[in-house]
This record gives structure tokens, sequence and C-alpha cells, in this order.
């Protein structure tokens, strides 16, 4: 049931857009007032940059959007220029169709109209006399003035659909349901979520915020080196002692230039003498103990000894 109620919702949306693009054509408030919208093209980074298509003229830089048109972001948010108004912020690979009210009356200014069936867009300007209106494949959102606009929606999975009225001089914001009926106003300072696309499931405090994801951090610049194992390490603290390689200018290197570091000759005793084969080897003997040489005392009792015939 939710893709078929999908496709059919973008169907009626695209339907409504081009059928108006012929009546706007026709029509005085649409070359009076000037312009609809102003999407700045990134020429360096393709990527990044918006892709816009529809009735529109490219010059200096910029795509000028004259009566309807499309406006797809890459990478990054596109901040799309709403003349004399604001400024609608079309969030990353978001796509959103614009075209001005044909019913407005002459002379007056028209009012938006909005169309997207994925991602989120943030409104960011003022509101005149004549509604701006945001389509998506599950509502119709109404955004009444006069006064100055701060909505936020995102569209979600199974139809999940987010809508912010925040700033001081909140709209007058009505969501209606396409197929259900029924309607839900969303107060000044609210944050709702709708459910499966359904009035009927409503989070009245929605927690997530409602515009642009934060923008994601720049890869990893040593992937490789990472995924190996061998990802640069974290600096040393500053009053930290390195341990590694010195610097050549500050360490100057080690010389023993004074004969008292020479070092000390090593005394090299000559090998035992190796038996020859077949010789027979006498155990060892010890030696007899040297004989004590007589001391001046014993000597002395020798000379009296010889003399008086003691011996």
């Amino acid at each position: 049931m939710r893709p078929a109620t999908a496709t059919f919702a973008v169907c009626m949306v695209s339907s409504a857009l081009l059928i108006s693009v012929p009546l706007l054509r026709g029509q005085t408030p649409a070359t009076d007032s000037g312009p609809i919208a102003i999407v700045p093209l990134d020429s360096k980074n393709p990527d990044s940059g918006a892709t816009v298509t529809g009735a529109l003229e490219v010059s200096a830089g910029k795509a000028v959007i004259v009566a309807s048109g499309a406006v797809t972001s890459g990478s990054e948010t596109t901040q799309v220029i709403l003349p004399h108004r604001g400024v609608l912020r079309v969030c990353a690979s978001t796509t959103v169709k614009l075209a001005t009210d044909s019913s407005s009356a002459a002379g007056e200014t028209p009012g938006l109209m909005m169309a997207m069936d994925h991602g989120a867009v943030e409104a960011s300007f003022a509101i005149g006399r004549n509604a701006d209106f945001l389509l998506t494949p599950d509502f119709r959102i109404l955004i009444g003035g006069p006064g100055s606009a701060e909505v936020k929606v995102r569209l979600g999975e199974h139809g999940d659909t987010c809508v912010d009225n925040a700033g001081a001089n909140a709209p007058y914001v009505l969501v209606s349901s396409v197929f259900d009926g029924g309607a839900y106003r969303v107060q000044a300072g609210q944050r709702v979520m709708f459910q499966n696309g359904s009035l009927k499931e409503v989070v009245d405090e929605e927690k997530e915020p409602c515009g642009c994801p934060p923008s994601t951090p720049k890869g990893n610049e040593f992937p490789l080196a990472q995924s190996e194992g061998l990802a640069p390490l974290a600096p040393p603290a500053p009053n930290a002692e390195n341990h590694g390689s010195a610097s050549p200018t500050t360490v100057a290197p080690l010389v023993y230039s004074s004969p008292d570091h020479a070092p000390l000759p090593v005394e090299v005793k000559p090998p035992a003498a190796t038996p020859e084969v077949g010789a027979i080897t006498s155990p060892t003997t010890a030696p007899p103990p040297a004989k004590k040489k007589p001391g001046f005392f014993s000597s002395i009792g020798q000379f009296f000894r010889k003399i008086f015939g003691a011996e």
C-alpha cells in the first residue's frame, strides 16, 4: 500500500506543477515580480554542486529560475536564494520542484509551490499575503502569513514526516492528509513527527531535528594504513621525553680520543696440549708440598748444636 500511495502522490505533484507552467508564462505577476529563485552553481566540484532544470537562465555561475524548475542538491546543502524573500536550503541528495501559484491576483506576489518526495528542506523566508505550499507524497503543508518562516521538513522511511515550526514570528502551519482527510496544525515552536504518513500517529514532541543532517566529518587521510594496522601514531605530549631518534644537530657523536679510555689488553692463554691418539696417559699426580725455609731462630739452634756436639 505504501509504494502505490507514494507513486500516486508524486504523480499528482508532478502533474500540478506541469499544468501550472503554461499558465505562469502567460500571466503578468510571474514576469513583473522577477525570477522566483537563484541557485549558485559550483563548477569546481560538480559532485557537491547542485543540478538545476526547468525554465531557467544561466549566467555568472548562477542558475536563475524564471517560472518553474527543479533543484537537486549534491553531497552538500544548496542555498537557494528567493529574491526579496529569503533562503530555501535544499539538503544534500534532495530534489525540490519550484513554481509559483497561478491563482494569485495580478499585482500580488504569488505564493511559492514546492514539492519533494525524499530528503529535507529548510525554509527561512518571509511570507506575504499569499500562502506557500509544500507537497509531499502524503501531506499538503500550508505555510500561511504574513510572518517570517523558519520551517524545516524532513521525509524519512515508511512515510515518516518531521515538521518543525520554529522562530519568534512563526507562521501558521497546517498539515493536511492527501488521501485520508483531516488536518493538524503545528503550533509555533512545535516539532512534530507524523509516523507512517498518517495524521493518527503523531509524536508532538519529536526529539530529532527536522532539517538538514549535520555535516559528516572528512574521511580518514590514511585509510589503507589504518586497515593494515599502520595508522599514524598520536603526537607525544608536550612534556613527554622523546626516546626515539634525536636530531643530529643536538647530539654530538661519541668519540674517545684520550689514552686513558683505551681498552685494556686481554691475556690470551695458550691452548692445552692435546694428547696423541693411542697414547696412554697416566693420572695426574699432585706435586709434593714444598718444604718450608727454616726461620731465623731455627738457624741459631742448628749453629749451637754443631758447636756443642749435639748432632
